[in-house]
């Protein structure tokens, strides 16, 4: 596998004096005095120790609030930003003596279209300071760290931030996606800042005092980082950059970044909230905690607090999947669709329920859902829970009424005893088939394939196996000499999903996916990415199940593509002819694609 190279370029941190009249760095009082009260909304609402910072990054360009996915903003093209993620570390404070003042191994990531724009800083002794450091990315210890050790909401959790060069190790330290226009062609561009010299340190000149509750405001300006010191044009200098030994447009992202931070305030707050703890929902007198399993390869996943896995609970959700009196005539059960034997897929296109009905769209697996936080082709459930529950009165699928099903479920002493076991004393409702359907499907994991196996050093991939897997994991970046498959973007990871929504250049139907639940145009015919675990056994493929075959799958996404204004940009920016992989190649990925085949999932339990 072609592994990330690490660039030679650094850039030496600049001091720059900043002035901290908001008025002049936004040209705005009014804007001044909103972003104050935002501060001290955010620090009521995170409760700080005493001597924490916490900071707010607020997303600009040329000194205005940055829109995502807004094709209006101009450099040497009309470009939009579609993604702005990236990470910190290296936090220091500058004290009135001027010396310098570590702040510990803390890190904090920022992701603009995920509204994640603050962090705390702890361990801030109370004082005044005049400036504040940090550098953008991660230092080399924690870059090749394993990860999998890490909690599940740290911000080096790859599962969480989605940053992580997977098996090549290491992280993008920042990583700026969009489209850009080129005549009248719209095409894409993915600038990923990566590797360990490229590490960016940055300091600001502010003046403030760290009390209890103090918030620190700061903006990123994205025409600064595009287009500052050294401007970059995405026809003329390239549409992508992974970060290799000398490459132009990284070093322009590391010099430009100088000048993209900037102080805009600080706010201070005289009092802090108590924080709620969450509490286990329904927990009976005597139960027995169920160990989750997985691989120590695996980051780890974000557990529900408030509904802990329990043996007695997982058996009586593990029931209810099976259980044809959730539906309203007692012939549909979730397992009608979601077939333990198939890795939980029917192998059909398009899903059927209730009578035989059609509903829209193909089957997803179940496996490994403990690592996301939405689910449905579009993403309209937050939560297990939520996604469960909605089948049982969809009318397309098991079309029955909950007061029908809570009627037939009392009536039945087994379930009433179950439901006693896993809930306690009490009547049995739809939040608590919700809560123990989420219970049994959050310990269906998958990690046992041929590819664990290989990369465990039990086993070896075959040369086509092989070919496959460089492929898989090499971007398609020909103004660098690499023409991998560039599967890696969407489907990396310990799960090979990204758990985002993308549209992949299908030929547009009806069925317009999340754009149906947001209402955005940038979601339109844009769908969650699948997990590509056990994708040799989870046929036909795609939301509609278009394609019957995986061979199918790969002729798609290395020829041709149908072209939108929502086309991932991670496909936008290949030409528009598409990879144009060798039939030796795509015959090598599939083979790779096939090591992924978790045994377990590939026979009657």
């Amino acid at each position: 596998m072609r592994k990330a190279q690490r660039s030679s370029a650094r850039f030496s941190a600049v001091k720059r004096k900043n002035d901290l009249s908001f008025a002049d760095a936004e040209g705005s009082i009014l804007c001044y005095r909103l972003l104050m009260i935002r501060l001290f909304l955010l620090l009521m609402a995170f409760p700080a120790m005493a001597g924490s910072l916490r900071v707010e990054i607020l997303p600009r360009f040329a000194g205005k609030p940055l829109t995502l996915d807004a094709i209006k903003y101009q450099g040497a093209e009309t470009f939009s930003v579609t993604r702005l993620s990236y990470l910190l570390s290296e936090f220091a404070v500058q004290k009135e003596d001027s010396s310098w003042l570590e702040l510990g191994e803390q890190f904090a990531y920022l992701d603009v279209g995920k509204r994640r724009s603050s962090f705390m800083v702890n361990d801030v002794p109370e004082g005044r300071y005049r400036a504040i450091r940090f550098s953008v990315g991660v230092p080399q210890p924690a870059n090749h760290a394993d990860p999998a050790k890490l909690a599940a909401d740290h911000p080096l959790n790859p599962n969480l931030n989605q940053l992580h060069w997977d098996w090549a190790s290491g992280y993008i330290f920042m990583a700026v996606e969009g489209r850009y226009r080129a005549g009248d062609d719209l095409k894409g561009y993915v600038y990923h800042l990566a590797n360990d010299n490229n590490l960016n340190r940055l300091q600001l000149a502010a003046d403030f005092q760290v009390k209890k509750m103090t918030g620190l405001g700061l903006s990123l300006d994205v025409k600064h980082l595009l287009h500052g010191t050294r401007s970059l044009s995405f026809e003329q200098d390239g549409s992508s950059t992974h970060s290799h030994p000398g490459d132009a447009i990284a070093s322009a992202l590391v010099a430009n970044a100088q000048s993209a931070f900037a102080v805009i305030g600080v706010t201070y707050s005289p009092a802090e909230l108590p924080q709620e703890a969450v509490k286990p929902l329904y927990l009976p007198a005597k139960y027995e905690s169920y160990p989750f399993k997985t691989s120590r390869r695996f980051p780890l996943p974000l557990l529900p607090r408030d509904n802990p896995l329990l043996k007695e609970r997982v058996a009586l959700g593990e029931t209810l999947f099976f259980e044809s009196l959730l539906s309203i005539d007692n012939t549909v059960s979730c397992a009608a669709c979601h077939a333990p034997h198939l890795a939980f897929t029917d192998q059909i296109p398009i899903a059927r329920g209730f009578e035989g009905r059609f509903g829209r769209r193909h089957s997803m697996p179940l496996f490994n859902l403990a690592w996301k936080s939405s689910f449905f082709w579009d993403g309209r459930a937050k939560s297990l829970r939520e996604q469960v529950l909605k089948p049982i009165e969809d009318p397309m699928e098991m079309a029955a009424r909950m007061p029908s099903v809570l009627r037939r479920l009392n009536n039945q002493k087994s379930y009433r005893e179950g439901f006693e076991a896993a809930f306690g004393p009490g009547e049995i409702t739809g939040e608590k088939i919700g809560l123990a359907l989420e219970n049994y499907v959050l310990t269906l994991t998958s990690y046992g394939s041929k590819f664990d196996d290989a990369m465990a050093g039990k086993l070896e991939l075959s040369a086509a196996e092989k070919r496959g897997m460089e492929l898989f994991f090499t971007e398609n970046e020909p103004r660098s000499q690499q023409f991998g498959a560039d599967c890696f973007h969407c489907h990396g990871g310990a799960n090979f999903s990204d758990h985002q929504f993308h549209n992949n250049g299908l030929k547009p139907t009806k069925d317009h996916g999340r754009f149906e639940v947001t209402g955005e145009e940038r979601d339109r015919n844009v769908f969650s990415t699948p997990s590509l675990r056990n994708v040799g056994l989870t046929e036909p493929y795609m939301h509609d199940g278009r394609f019957g075959t995986l061979e199918e799958v790969v002729a798609h996404y290395s020829g041709p593509m149908h072209r939108s204004p929502s086309l991932s940009p991670n496909l936008a920016k290949h030409s528009k002819n598409g990879l144009n992989l060798s039939k030796e190649d795509q015959a090598a990925l599939v083979a790779f694609l096939k090591t992924l085949t978790d045994p377990k999932y590939d026979r009657d339990f």
